[in-house]
């Protein structure tokens, strides 16, 4: 008979985020997006944290925090990718040209079809993958820097896209693609609470799941007040972001517009809210996968392994260059979901969609912590740093601000927090 010990626990004198293991290059931006929304808040009256405009804000964000999430892996592996913003647009004049052109009338398949929507969604993804990896593939095999192939597609892939389309703006979109756009597509008040009742117990099973992995190989786990502060937490703002998204309320007329189409007369008073967006139940659906890659699968070790250290990677058998192939079809195949929202969300594909996106994605990753020297970041930095992005333009938006002067701004903070994280990185001991 054997004795196991004890789970250790950390009784030492540390402060309340040390016991609750918050990172804090988090802490710092969610302290950032908090004293950004406030202030605007304050310039506007109010307006900016209202529900509608949250509601807003996060439609906008899925986007480009979509793409963030892959370029998380593409600046981890010492790379960078510039052609996102055009291959978007090539993937969506794909995808806009299938739902008006081809399927409705070369395939003879009739306006509001079922089929039109997943052949075109499914084949503006296959696209956007082989593109990826097609770049990936002249970046790890043929050796040409990434910077390279990837500053010619932006010039070649938007152009392509202006072919395909012939220059003109498609539409209309097929009705089951717009309802990945926003206001056209979401899940209603009880559906959103049950959405957000699952997702705050995933976290909290994740937790659970965290704790007991510590304690079945006697690792140091926080004190059991600390797990249930930190679920509480998490909790309340999963219940709290839903709540906001439930108090946008649908017009009046929308409402009697959609009880006259199933044939019924709204009754007097009622009222119901919009609920979550099914384009950032996609985003959160991305988020948690590309998490659970990065942290719990043998590509996300081997990705940050090839960024920590390229040639010790290639001396422990990794095959760099077939991983550089995998990290950039994972790029083209996120750069296409990015599109289906994007031309939904502006209820048409347009030859000027998702133009100077890369340059947001790849300030959004960086913002989020993502290190450029390649090896460190974060998926949920990459998110909250495209959130922090968006609540800056529209907060400048609502305020007045000119848009030359709003992409200044955006300029200097990402050139700021680019410097805040290398003093950061010196000061822990960290490689720059």
């Amino acid at each position: 008979m054997t004795d196991t010990a004890p789970p250790q626990t950390d009784t030492g004198k540390r402060s309340l985020f040390q016991t609750l293991e918050i990172d804090s290059r988090l802490l710092g931006m969610i302290g950032a997006f908090v004293v950004l929304a406030l202030a605007f808040n304050f310039v506007t009256d109010g307006r900016f944290l209202t529900p509608r405009n949250i509601f807003n804000l996060s439609i906008q964000t899925v986007s480009v925090a979509i793409m963030a999430t892959g370029m998380v892996f593409v600046i981890v592996m010492r790379h960078i990718d510039l052609s996102v913003g055009a291959l978007l647009a090539f993937t969506s004049a794909t995808m806009g040209v299938m739902q008006v052109s081809v399927l409705p009338q070369t395939l003879g398949l009739g306006i509001g079809n079922p089929l039109i929507a997943p052949i075109a969604i499914a084949t503006g993804l296959a696209v956007g993958t082989l593109v990826g990896a097609f770049n990936g593939w002249l970046i790890g095999y043929q050796r040409i820097p990434a910077f390279i192939v990837t500053l010619g597609g932006l010039l070649i892939w938007r152009n392509f896209g202006w072919y395909e389309s012939s220059g003109q703006t498609l539409g209309p979109l097929d009705a089951t693609v717009l309802q990945f756009g926003g206001i056209d597509g979401t899940l209603g008040e009880t559906m959103s609470w049950v959405i957000g009742a699952l997702a705050a117990a995933g976290a909290v099973w994740a937790l659970w799941r965290a704790r007991a992995n510590k304690v079945l190989h006697d690792f140091t786990v926080k004190p059991v007040w600390a797990e249930v502060a930190l679920a509480s937490i998490i909790i309340t703002a999963i219940m709290g972001f839903v709540w906001l998204l439930n108090s946008y309320q649908m017009p009046a007329a929308r409402l009697r517009r959609v009880f006259a189409a199933r044939g019924e007369i709204m009754p007097e008073g009622f009222s119901a809210g919009y609920g979550l967006p099914i384009s950032v139940l996609v985003l959160i659906v991305v988020a948690v996968v590309m998490t659970v890659v990065a942290r719990r699968t043998r590509l996300g070790r081997y990705i940050f392994a090839a960024g920590g250290n390229p040639d010790a990677a290639e001396l422990s058998g990794i095959n760099t260059r077939l991983l550089t192939v995998k990290v950039f079809a994972l790029m083209g195949f996120l750069c296409a979901l990015s599109a289906v929202v994007a031309q939904a969300r502006q209820t048409y594909h347009t030859n000027d969609i998702g133009t100077l996106d890369e340059l947001r994605v790849i300030a959004a990753a960086v913002i989020g912590g993502t290190a450029l020297a390649g090896g460190i970041g974060t998926i949920y930095g990459a998110i909250l740093g495209a959130v922090i992005m968006q609540s800056l333009q529209s907060g400048m938006a609502m305020v007045g601000v000119d848009a030359p002067f709003q992409n200044i701004v955006v300029g200097m903070v990402l050139v700021l927090a680019v410097w805040i994280d290398i003093q950061y990185r010196k000061r822990m001991g960290e490689k720059i």
